[in-house]
């Protein structure tokens, strides 16, 4: 991780621990669960919203006002909204992924879950996501959450990653490795 990246990543870990307790205090987990995939859900969706949370030039009020009126909108957690108008007065917004990330990582943790990055060639069929699923329970010991994307160039097979393990299977992996061996060869 770079250090702009690992200095976001602090600052969004302190905001998403006490947000998390709070929360969990007020027995809302399900309300901020709820407001982080919203908030994630409108980040990628609108470069406006992405624009207000870097943007230098929008003062702390203004920027303060923008992401409580839009949290506000949006029925997000009551905690969630206060800590924004925060992190905007402190001019720590541009924090905001990382802050989503973070909270998801707390809250899956709590629930006793975890998040499998699935990359294939091909969408993967319900049926398919269901049973990588359960079988990378049986592995990991907890629920599995399957974040599934595509990227053609796998040719086939998949890439899996789960925390800090990952499993590829795939044939342009194998087709790179069988390269490198006639590389060594001849």
């Amino acid at each position: 991780m770079s250090e702009p990246a690992s200095i976001s990543g602090g600052i969004a870990e302190r905001y998403a621990t006490a947000i998390f307790d709070i929360a969990k205090e007020n027995d809302n987990l399900s309300g901020l669960e709820s407001s982080v995939n919203d908030l994630t859900a409108a980040l990628d969706d609108s470069s406006d919203l992405r624009d207000l949370i870097s943007s230098p030039v929008v003062s702390r009020a203004d920027q303060g006002a923008a992401i409580t009126a839009i949290a506000k909108k949006m029925g997000v957690a009551p905690v969630m909204r206060k800590s924004l108008g925060l992190m905007a007065e402190k001019r720590r917004l541009f924090v905001l992924p990382y802050l989503l990330r973070a909270l998801r990582d707390l809250i899956a943790e709590e629930r006793d879950e975890v998040t499998a990055e699935v990359t294939s060639a091909k969408a993967l069929t319900k049926t398919q996501a269901d049973k990588l699923a359960k079988t990378l329970a049986e592995r990991v010991g907890k629920t599995v959450n399957i974040n599934a994307t595509v990227d053609e160039s796998l040719i086939g097979g998949l890439v899996v990653k789960v925390g800090s393990k990952m499993i590829d299977t795939s044939i342009r992996s194998k087709l790179n490795s069988l390269q490198n061996a006639m590389k060594e060869v001849g």
